[in-house]
C-alpha cells in the first residue's frame, strides 16, 4: 500500500498534466451536477471553500450561490478552521497558504450549517479522504451530524482504499466531473 505521502505526490503529477483551463471545464462540469443535488437544493447554509489553483474550482460558483444561500468558508487560525460567512469577493483576503479568506466574525452556530462541500488532495470509494496533511478538515469534520460530500476531480479517486487513521471522517458522498463516484 502506498504511504500518503507517495499518494499525495501522485496526485500533483496528474494535476500538472491538466491545464487551468482544462481544470475550470472540469471544475464547471462538477458543480453543474453538484448544484441539481436535492441537498443542495434543500440547504439554506453551505460550507464550502475558496480553492486554490490545482483544486476544483470554487470562485464562480461560491460568487452565484451567495446570491441565495449562505455559503460558508473556512478561515486558517493556527492549527485550527475557523469559519466565517462569505460576504462578497470584496471582502477576501489573502491568508495563509495563499488562501483568499473572508474577513468578519467568526459563525458561533456550526449547527446551522446544512451541508459541507470538502476538498481533497484524493478520494476512495469508501468516502475516505486523504487531505493536505496538516489535519485542519480532520478537525472540523468530527461532527457526526453534518452531512458531507467530497469534490475532486475524476483522476483523484482512487480505486484502492486510502490509508485511514482513527480521526478520519469518511464522506458521506464523492463528486468528480462525472457525477457520484461513492
Amino acid at each position: 500500500m502506498q504511504t500518503k505521502a507517495q499518494i499525495r505526490a501522485e496526485i500533483t503529477r496528474k494535476k500538472k498534466q491538466h491545464t487551468q483551463e482544462e481544470l475550470g471545464l472540469l471544475s464547471a462540469q462538477v458543480w453543474n451536477q453538484l448544484e441539481n443535488h436535492p441537498l443542495f437544493q434543500s440547504a439554506r447554509t453551505v460550507l464550502l471553500y475558496y480553492s486554490l489553483p490545482d483544486e476544483v474550482q470554487t470562485h464562480a460558483f461560491v460568487e452565484k450561490w451567495s446570491k441565495k444561500k449562505t455559503i460558508i468558508l473556512p478561515v486558517v487560525k493556527g492549527n485550527e478552521l475557523e469559519l466565517r460567512e462569505y460576504t462578497g469577493k470584496a471582502n477576501l483576503k489573502p491568508g495563509n497558504f495563499h488562501i483568499e479568506e473572508p474577513v468578519g466574525k467568526a459563525i458561533t452556530n456550526p449547527d446551522a450549517i446544512n451541508l459541507a462541500l470538502i476538498p481533497g488532495v484524493s478520494f476512495d470509494r469508501q468516502g475516505n479522504r486523504l487531505g493536505r496533511g496538516k489535519g485542519y478538515y480532520d478537525r472540523l469534520l468530527q461532527k457526526d451530524s453534518l452531512y458531507k460530500i467530497g469534490i475532486c476531480f475524476q483522476f483523484q479517486l482512487r480505486e484502492t482504499p486510502l490509508p485511514a487513521d482513527d480521526w478520519d471522517k469518511p464522506m458521506d458522498e464523492v463528486w468528480t466531473e462525472n457525477g457520484r463516484m461513492y
